[in-house]
Order: C-alpha cells, then sequence, then structure tokens
C-alpha cells in the first residue's frame, strides 16, 4: 500500500470515528488534499479531557482490546496514551528491528528503565529488544535496583550492555566513581528519554572506559516511533522510521514544512498504523533539522533542543507540562505571564520558573514544594542532586518573546544540544 493511500485511508477513519478529528477537518474536502494541507494537532487541544478515557474525543472507538500508559506526571494528573494490543506490538516490533546495529550477537543487557505506574519505557524496551534481530539475554532489573546490587550482578553474570534513563545511568556511574570501581566489561550504554551533555559522558567514560554511549533511539509514548539512533553520525541524528511514519520539520511561527538541510524547525510525526488514539501531524515537542536532502528513504534529522511551544518538557527522568504549571500558578497567584527556563551545567539540570509578579519568597517555597509533591519523579532528581528547580520573580518586560512574532515563549531550552548526545524513549 503507498504512504499517500496509508495516509488518506487513516485520515478518512480518523475523522469519521474521531470527535476531535471531525471538528479538526471540518473544512477539509474528502479528496485532493496532500500531507501539508492537514490542521496541525494543537496539543492543548488534542489533550482536553484526556484525564478520564471514556469522555476523550481523540479515541475512535473503545478500549476493550488495549494497554493504556501515562505519558508523565502523577498518575492522577499525568496524560495518558492508549493502543490496541497489536498496535503496541507493531510498534515494539519496529523499534525492536532498528536495535540491529547496537546490539551484538550473546549482548548480556541489563534493562533500567523503569516500570510500573503506568510507565512504558521499561516495558517498551523488554518488548523492542524481544523483537530484535540480534539475539540477545535480557536482565531485567528495573530503574529501582539498587547500585551495589546491580554491580555484583553485572560481575557474575558478565553483563556487558547497560539500556535506561540517563537520570538511573548517570546515578550508577556516579556511584560507582564515587567508590573507586570501574567496569571495563561495559561495552555499550544504550539511554533513551532525555539528552545526554558532554560533561555527563565524561562520568560515563571514567567508569565504563570501553563502552560505547549513544541513544538507544527516539520514540514517545504519546508520539510513537520518531527516529531510529544512527550508528555512523553527528550525535543526536536520528533516521525517521519508514513506512510505519512520516517525519516533517516546520517553521515554528508560519507552519510551512522545511525541506532545506540545516534549518532548524518543530518536529511532526504522524504514524500511519495507529487508530484507536490517531496521531496526524503531532507536534513532538522538539525543534531538529534535516541533515541530508530530500529524496531517500529514511531521512536522517538530527534533534536540537525542546521547542518554545512544547505541551511536554523531559528534564531527566520526570516530565514538566506546561498547561499544567499555568493552572497551578494561576490558581496561586491569578493570571500573570511566565515561563520556563531549563538550563544544565556541571552534570545537573536546572528549571526555573520566571513568573512576572512581585516577589514573594512564600509563595515561591510553596510553589516548589508543590511541584515536588505532584511528582515523585521531580522529587527524586532533587534528593540526588540531580536536578535544582527555583522560582524567579521578574518583571512583565522581561519575559521572552519570540523575535519574529512577539508571542511568549513558553519554554526555554537552553541546554548546549550542539554538544549532547540525545535520545528518547519517554
Amino acid at each position: 500500500m503507498s504512504v499517500s493511500h496509508s495516509l488518506k485511508r487513516l485520515v478518512d477513519f480518523a475523522r469519521a470515528h474521531s470527535a476531535y478529528y471531525a471538528q479538526l477537518y471540518q473544512d477539509l474536502p474528502l479528496e485532493g488534499w496532500a500531507l501539508s494541507d492537514l490542521p496541525l494537532v494543537e496539543p492543548g487541544a488534542y489533550w482536553h479531557k484526556a484525564e478520564v478515557l471514556s469522555d476523550w474525543p481523540v479515541l475512535t472507538g473503545p478500549m476493550t482490546d488495549a494497554i493504556v500508559f501515562k505519558t508523565g506526571g502523577t498518575t492522577g494528573g499525568g496524560k495518558y496514551s492508549v493502543y490496541s494490543h497489536d498496535e503496541w506490538a507493531r510498534f515494539t516490533a519496529a523499534f525492536g528491528r532498528s536495535l540491529h546495529p547496537l546490539l551484538q550477537p550473546g549482548d548480556r543487557v541489563a534493562n533500567l528503565f523503569f516500570a510500573g505506574d503506568l510507565y512504558a519505557s521499561f516495558l517498551f524496551a523488554h518488548g523492542a529488544m524481544s523483537c530484535s534481530r540480534t539475539p540477545v539475554c535480557e536482565f531485567p532489573f528495573t530503574g529501582i535496583v539498587e547500585p551495589d546490587v546491580l554491580t555484583a550482578q553485572i560481575k557474575q553474570h558478565g553483563i556487558n550492555v547497560l539500556v535506561g534513563v540517563p537520570g538511573k545511568l548517570l546515578q550508577y556511574a556516579s556511584t560507582l566513581a564515587q567508590a573507586g570501581e570501574t567496569l571495563p566489561g561495559i561495552r555499550a550504554v544504550l539511554y533513551g528519554g532525555e539528552s545526554v551533555f558532554e560533561e555527563q559522558l565524561h562520568v560515563f567514560e571514567a567508569v565504563f572506559s570501553n563502552a560505547r554511549v549513544a541513544s538507544i533511539g527516539c520514540a514517545s509514548v504519546d508520539a510513537g516511533l520518531i527516529g531510529a539512533s544512527v550508528a555512523v553520525g553527528e550525535q543526536g541524528e536520528h533516521r525517521a522510521f519508514e513506512p510505519e511514519t512520516l517525519v516533517e520539520i516546520v517553521d515554528e511561527v508560519t507552519g510551512v514544512p522545511i525541506e532545506e538541510p540545516g534549518r532548524t524547525g518543530v518536529l511532526l510525526v504522524t504514524d500511519l498504523g495507529r487508530t484507536l488514539m490517531p496521531v496526524i501531524r503531532y507536534p513532538v515537542g522538539d525543534l531538529a533539522a534535516w541533515c541530508e536532502p530530500a529524496g531517500g528513504s529514511g531521512r536522517a534529522f538530527i534533534l536540537q533542543g525542546r521547542s518554545g511551544l512544547g505541551h511536554r518538557v523531559r528534564v531527566g527522568y520526570a516530565t514538566l507540562f506546561p498547561d499544567d504549571l499555568a493552572q497551578l500558578i494561576e490558581a496561586r497567584l491569578g493570571r500573570c505571564q511566565w515561563q520556563l527556563l531549563i538550563e544544565q551545567a556541571g552534570g545537573v539540570d536546572r528549571v526555573t520558573l520566571r513568573i512576572a509578579h512581585d516577589a514573594d519568597p512564600q509563595q515561591a517555597h510553596d510553589l516548589i514544594a508543590q511541584l515536588q509533591a505532584r511528582d515523585s519523579a521531580l522529587s527524586e532528581l532533587v534528593s540526588q542532586g540531580a536536578l535544582r528547580i527555583g522560582i524567579q520573580w521578574c518583571r512583565p518586560a522581561d519575559i521572552v518573546t519570540n523575535g519574529r512574532t512577539g508571542k511568549l515563549l513558553r519554554v526555554i531550552d537552553r541546554r548546549s544540544y550542539g554538544q549532547a548526545a540525545q535520545g528518547a524513549v519517554s
């Protein structure tokens, strides 16, 4: 089946069975349109009412044969992502095929992704490795394994590959470094869910002297497949999954597709095989640029940080939702301008809420406490010293805006992606 036919069939199905897409496409003709004619998904509208799945207008049918995950946040406050069992199986199988260049026959792999509480990453990594063309032996520890237990098991069983989120992997590497211990038998550290920056690469190098540190690939539980890790290429470079998905890069202001290499825009994904919760021209929240001219299959792109319009932001293994932050701030301070500033230095992430409001130390303390109380992942990262959260009071004139449109930038990501190796399984 051709890509154009698959896309038309998906759009026809979505507009016929999803109230959200029926409204989104109400002015779209039945015939004669192209991918670029389809309206972009607006994340706020897409996730509206998603907390109660039976009321969510995006879904095309009942969840009688499905698996449900959360995209981040607390169990009560996070957004949910729904797959049919067949869709989930095809998702993990496609990602599994992309692992072939990263794995070697007989590798012994410690799966350190997180499980439980509706998290997807552990089950996803497990399913993907099970579908890889390269036979490996998996040790499913999860992300809660104690460092001393993990080290003993690595030595006992000759484990030579670690997979997990950067926060967990860096925490383990730091523990080894503090104990003066190295594990030269580890040949690969494969991470997903967030970027690994140059300073953090040095932490890995100090304890895993023979390991290649690389992205396991780019995917998310809401958007699905995004990009396969590139064995040879620039850090942060991935190749679009085809024919399963359509990847686009569009201008952040105009929404016009970008075709030329090297020009940064917003990354969009269309999953051609997902019908229960359709994902069509969906902004994944990242900025990216093409690495090569159009024309070939599986075109390479490079991730370049979070979009200022992103609806979810990954920091370590925690997820922040700007829409939820807006409600929290308004409930305490009333309507005021604010933005989220993300920085990284010395191996530590820093999240600063810049709020145009009179300074109020007690409110600052209470806001930070409430943020951590709502999400255990944030609290854990803070307690580990991997994350600092702060409030910066400022004037409305100090709020950073888009230089082309004058619109407020909700997210300002100042982490140096030019020196980062990136991957996402979230």
